[in-house]
């Protein structure tokens, strides 16, 4: 049995993303998943989750494998809320049901990684800051959050994680660039984790403002 590397995704899918930045989202978020086909590390051991958040949170892809990975169409209602802080309570829920933990008998798998993609604020923000603690606790190879488009604040996702990417906009070219970040950085990690080195992110293109 290899050790697994799990790769949480959590997308939002609230109103403000319908029209371009969903279809942007999909494109992007496939085209990352066919970019890490070609490495070969990946393919032997990354299990990609999908989590999208609305009004509803689902995991609209249980943890898979790379290799047997369908694309994927993320959708999102006319409008509503952003269930961020639901979001972790069930990336929380997931990881201690689905991450095997060393043992004497067999090494467990890699650190998960974590990457949340907003482009707004918590609608449930007490929900969200509750859940903070916890999900830090669960000790990820690396979360990076990403808050695309005018509208979203870079500083709840820096309560999260140190790691955030600020996007101007959520058009199709933007997008892509940040899959493709994401992509190296995946493929960053899996490499890291077997030397015992501290996760590092790759330097971002120009078009990602990493906020510091």
């Amino acid at each position: 049995m290899n050790r697994r590397l799990l790769a949480y995704f959590l997308l939002d899918t609230s109103g403000s993303m319908r029209g371009e930045p969903i279809q942007a989202l999909n494109n992007g978020f496939n085209g990352l998943v066919n970019m890490l086909r070609t490495d070969p590390q990946a393919m032997d051991s990354l299990h990609i989750s999908v989590i999208t958040f609305d009004r509803d949170v689902q995991n609209i892809v249980p943890l898979t494998d790379l290799v047997s990975f369908q694309s994927v169409e993320i959708q999102c209602p006319d409008s509503g809320p952003t269930h961020t802080g639901q979001a972790l309570e069930m990336v929380l829920n997931l990881v201690n049901q689905e991450l095997i933990k060393g043992s004497t008998e067999r090494k467990g798998d890699w650190k998960p990684l974590l990457f949340i993609f907003t482009d707004g604020k918590p609608s449930d923000l007490q929900k969200y800051r509750q859940f903070i603690p916890k999900v830090k606790a669960l000790d990820f190879g690396i979360i990076v959050g990403c808050a695309a488009g005018p509208k979203a604040e870079v500083s709840f996702l820096q309560e999260l994680t140190d790691n955030v990417v600020k996007l101007d906009t959520t058009d199709a070219n933007t997008l892509t660039t940040f899959f493709k970040w994401v992509s190296s950085s995946i493929e960053m990690g899996s490499k890291s984790q077997g030397t015992g080195e501290v996760m590092t992110l790759p330097p971002p293109p120009d078009e990602l403002n990493i906020i510091v």
